[in-house]
């Protein structure tokens, strides 16, 4: 069995099947010749500006070619690529690219007065890379992206340390403090647990070596093309992405930067595209409603998967999207960035999986808090985890490293916090996470960075961040606010309080004001309590 490196694949890809289409957005086409070209040319720009053996390049993009290129520039040099969610605000991202140690950024120019505003606080990062987007023109403390890219191949690119199997991917997610942790993936831990090389939905199987999987491809023949319509920033769009290179296929992207549920389904019909990777009901719920609008306006006959990780994805949904394309297959899949293939449930027309019910992956188990594997069918409760590929840890981070990679039965496991219960039929039922993290289309949002930048606000005495359940996000966030003396805050202040220094998708979009918080003698609050109290106060359902 090969030890993968994606670099080594994707020269591989290129040199087997060099005019094919790699990545597509709008009208512009990338083949895999200029894919393999361009990313060898700022892999070679990264090493020439002083990057070493495993220097962190971070991606803060949109969906857009150059995304997918810097992570594969980063492969190349024996980097490691690390993703930066575009909703964050100025502190938010300097944590992030401070944790990491960012020595280079790659940035869309709409972004350049943030990054002005926080690169005096990042003197580790050598290079800037400032992809021209007709916002701003290109700072001159930056390089210009496609002056590095643009221009002949210099050739298969690597630094002097090599490349490895043992070489990172760093994917950046929600921490339990609110900042961002970054899950440490090997890249052969990771190429094997997203496939090695196949796809299980689609009826690919894996490969065995880099030999077999270049051999697959037939330059004549058209192979997978994808689209990712959730963020690449994310490891849902990310990996799958990942999922559709390793094949030798095109990765489609939404020319659009503000979700068009039109654009999305006429860019599926214009590349016949065959697996589209959504977030659950943010992305399936307006699908769904335009279809069920303008039945017969789309020919989405070229569709065999649609694909959703990370947040609800109604059963009501899914046998709605069945009627109107009905030769597709949906698959809802159970995981985390920490923990991939948790579970998933597969759908097709005349049988929809029921909401939040997964079949459990093939190294996954569910064990009581004390370890005791959990036996399906005795109504017992416990904590999902998986082993088998699971990442390093937590970079930088080895109390929270301890606290999600545990051992249980003398094996290391992933256990990112999911309840669940076991069916006696092996099914699993996801309960919640044991902790408050509110999910809200997609994007996990944990309640103390929400309450302590709404505390800072005059007009707030005291303040919990809830979840109120959502059509479409899944959950939205309220805010349950003790008011200070004298004060009537009202949600538009509070709103725009919180939007000043935090992401806008953690703002509230809800308020409930309170006597009092009732906090216990050590600080804790009822946040089950109040959330009665704001759904009882808002007249919505649980």
């Amino acid at each position: 069995m090969s030890a993968w490196n994606f670099a080594d694949v994707y020269e591989a890809v290129a040199a087997r099947v060099p005019d094919a289409p790699c990545q597509i957005q709008g009208d512009r086409v990338i083949t895999w010749a200029q894919f393999d070209s361009r990313t060898n040319r700022l892999a070679a720009d990264m090493i020439e500006a002083g990057l070493t053996k495993q220097s962190k390049v971070a991606a803060y993009l949109f969906n857009c070619p150059e995304y997918l290129e810097t992570y594969v520039a980063a492969f190349k040099g024996g980097f490691a690529p690390v993703n930066t969610n575009y909703r964050y605000g100025p502190e938010e991202v300097t944590y992030l690219f401070d944790n990491a140690d960012a020595e280079a950024v790659v940035f869309h120019a709409t972004f350049v007065p943030l990054v002005e505003g926080i690169r005096p606080n990042l003197p580790g990062v050598r290079r800037w890379y400032c992809v021209a987007d007709g916002s701003h023109a290109v700072p001159t403390w930056a390089v210009d992206y496609a002056s590095v890219v643009d221009g002949p191949n210099p050739g298969s690119t690597r630094g002097p340390w090599g490349r490895s199997p043992d070489d990172l991917l760093l994917l950046y997610t929600g921490g339990t403090t609110g900042m961002p942790k970054g899950v440490m993936w090997r890249q052969d831990d990771l190429f094997n647990v997203i496939g090695s090389g196949g796809n299980a939905v689609l009826g690919i199987p894996p490969a065995a070596s880099i030999e077999e999987l270049a051999g697959r491809l037939d330059p004549s023949e058209r192979n997978i093309v994808l689209m990712s319509a959730c963020p690449l920033m994310h490891g849902t769009g990310q990996f799958s992405s990942l999922i559709a290179l390793n094949a030798g296929g095109a990765v489609v992207t939404l020319p659009s930067r503000s979700f068009d549920v039109g654009e999305l389904l006429h860019e599926v019909e214009r590349n016949r595209v065959e697996a589209l990777i959504i977030v659950g009901q943010a992305f399936a719920g307006p699908i769904l409603d335009d279809l069920e609008s303008n039945p017969g306006r789309y020919d989405l006959s070229s569709l065999r998967m649609i694909s959703s990780s990370g947040v609800m994805w109604s059963q009501e949904n899914k046998q709605g999207l069945l009627k109107h394309i009905p030769q597709v297959v949906l698959f809802d899949s159970f995981g985390s960035s920490e923990a991939v293939g948790m579970g998933g449930s597969i759908s097709a027309a005349g049988a929809a999986t029921e909401t939040a019910k997964f079949q459990l992956g093939p190294t996954c188990a569910v064990f009581t808090e004390d370890g005791r594997r959990v036996t399906p069918g005795s109504g017992e409760r416990g904590l999902v985890a998986v082993g088998g590929f699971i990442p390093l840890g937590y970079y930088g981070d080895e109390a929270k490293t301890a606290q999600t990679f545990r051992i249980f039965e003398g094996q290391r496991w992933s256990v990112p916090g999911d309840w669940a219960e076991v069916l006696a039929d092996g099914t699993l039922v996801l309960l919640g996470r044991g902790s408050v993290c509110i999910n809200t289309g997609g994007e996990k949002v944990f309640p103390e960075e929400v309450e302590e930048a709404l505390k800072r606000h005059s007009s707030v005495r005291d303040a919990v961040a809830v979840g109120i359940p959502d059509q479409r996000f899944g959950e939205t966030i309220c805010a349950v606010v003790e008011a200070a003396p004298g004060a009537t805050p009202t949600l538009e202040e509070l709103n725009a309080h919180v939007k000043a220094s935090l992401a806008p998708y953690k703002a509230p979009r809800h308020l409930v004001v309170v006597d009092t918080i009732g906090r216990a003698p050590n600080g804790k609050v009822d946040y089950k309590r109040l959330k009665s109290v704001a759904l009882e106060r808002l007249g919505v359902g649980s």
